[in-house]
């Protein structure tokens, strides 16, 4: 059977929850790879909503294995509480039906500090981030001086660690004028939330060995989008992690032979939160108009999506650096009677035409977009489940798309319920 990558083509709140819910449907295993809990999932299904930051969507369905990978970076407070707001929606969550790599990194509340004290401090210059502690936790991993989850089993060894992790942190605080971190506080937190994280501890890399040497289905759910990736985004506004289709391997310890189909979630026009490049974002009515249609508020922050024309130029990009196989298009009712849509094919750059967003940030600070327009639907596409309901303007739309960015659409969803779904070709199908 194939096993899916599913990643966001453009900034994140790309949709991906309901496509990521429909799939998982048809998988055995569900398994997030980066990230932590700053990426929030909306999932609606049969009416009730539920909201998922660290978990992965598949924990909502009965019978599917969940798998939190060694990319990830956990919030051990985060993940209880979140077992508990959806246990209160009668999702049970335990070690039988979720299992977290026991190498992940912890994220601690010196971490989450650390994150708001810079964000503070930066002023106008910040990148924008949710404030949960992602990057500075990013920082000790790759420093080598982070706690995982497998060090709360040995309580002796603990105390150790934290010294040194410390040694580092306490320096940096003193610099910034700010109050230390007592160690003994932080060992009496983590010797009491061990016991309550560990029982999902283990060696998730043999667990998705056994799953893909079973034949299992399955589906690594990707978190934020391309233009967020640490390598390939519109860096310094960027996550703090790679969030590309390879990651998937990494990130979970299966190798990239296991994976058969890469599908990039992409909206029908573009959104954005935080700070960074946006070079269709619309300052006008129209901006506005889909920011209300398309309910553009963050999952897990609230904060309003700045709106914009959809941007060929950067989906293709996209496209490259993951090997999208095919795309999802999502929240194509939202641009029901907007009028004429602007696509953006192109950028200039001081009079020179550019097929690419370069990573200069002098340069993505005077990209001008090079705009086709094509005409609109008044028709609502809302709830459509097959081609025949489409608008003659709004299938031209689709097909111009694809070719702009040189993937064919794999699937079409035309609201936020699940089964309003045009499937066009099974990324599941062997």
């Amino acid at each position: 059977m194939a096993n899916v990558v599913v990643v966001g083509s453009q900034w994140g709140d790309e949709g991906k929850g309901k496509i990521v819910d429909w799939l998982s449907e048809r998988a055995d295993v569900v398994v997030r790879f980066q990230g932590g809990h700053n990426a929030g999932h909306t999932l609606v299904i049969d009416g009730v909503v539920y909201k998922l930051s660290l978990l992965p969507s598949g924990i909502v369905r009965p019978g599917k294995a969940s798998i939190i990978g060694n990319g990830v970076v956990l919030d051990p407070w985060a993940l209880l509480s979140e077992i508990a707001s959806i246990h209160k929606q009668g999702v049970a969550v335990s070690p039988d039906n979720l299992k977290i790599s026991e190498q992940a990194v912890l994220i601690l509340p010196l971490h989450r500090n650390l994150d708001l004290a810079r964000e503070k401090a930066a002023g106008s210059a910040k990148i924008g981030t949710t404030g949960r502690g992602i990057g500075p936790a990013y920082e000790d991993k790759t420093a080598r001086r982070a706690i995982r989850l497998g060090d709360l089993a040995d309580l002796d060894e603990l105390q150790g660690k934290i010294d040194r992790l410390l040694f580092h942190h306490n320096a940096l605080l003193r610099g910034m004028g700010m109050e230390e971190v007592s160690g003994e506080v932080l060992m009496r937190e983590l010797v009491e939330v061990a016991p309550k994280v560990l029982p999902y501890a283990g060696a998730v890399w043999k667990d998705m060995d056994k799953a893909r040497r079973r034949g299992d289905r399955i589906l690594f759910e990707g978190a934020q989008g391309t233009m967020l990736d640490i390598d390939h985004g519109t860096y310094p506004f960027v996550t703090s992690s790679n969030v590309v289709a390879g990651q998937a391997a990494v990130g979970s310890g299966l190798g990239p032979k296991a994976i058969d189909f890469v599908l990039g979630i992409t909206k029908a026009y573009t959104t954005r939160v935080g700070s960074g490049p946006f070079p269709t974002e619309l300052k006008n009515n129209i901006g506005q108009l889909l920011g209300e249609r398309g309910h553009e508020f963050g999952t897990v922050t609230g904060r309003p999506r700045r709106c914009g024309w959809f941007d060929a130029v950067l989906v293709r990009q996209a496209v490259k650096v993951n090997g999208i196989t095919g795309i999802a298009l999502t929240k194509l009712d939202v641009l029901d009677g907007v009028g004429d849509l602007d696509v953006c094919t192109g950028y200039r750059i001081d009079g020179e035409i550019y097929d690419h967003l370069p990573a200069s940030t002098v340069r993505q600070a005077k990209v001008e977009p090079i705009y086709e327009t094509m005409e609109g639907w008044t028709e609502s596409t809302q709830g459509a489940r097959s081609w025949a309901e489409l608008p003659a303007t709004c299938i031209k739309y689709i097909r111009r798309i694809e070719e702009l960015i040189e993937a064919p659409v794999t699937l079409l969803s035309t609201s936020p319920e699940r089964d309003d779904t045009i499937l066009v070709n099974d990324p599941f199908a062997d």
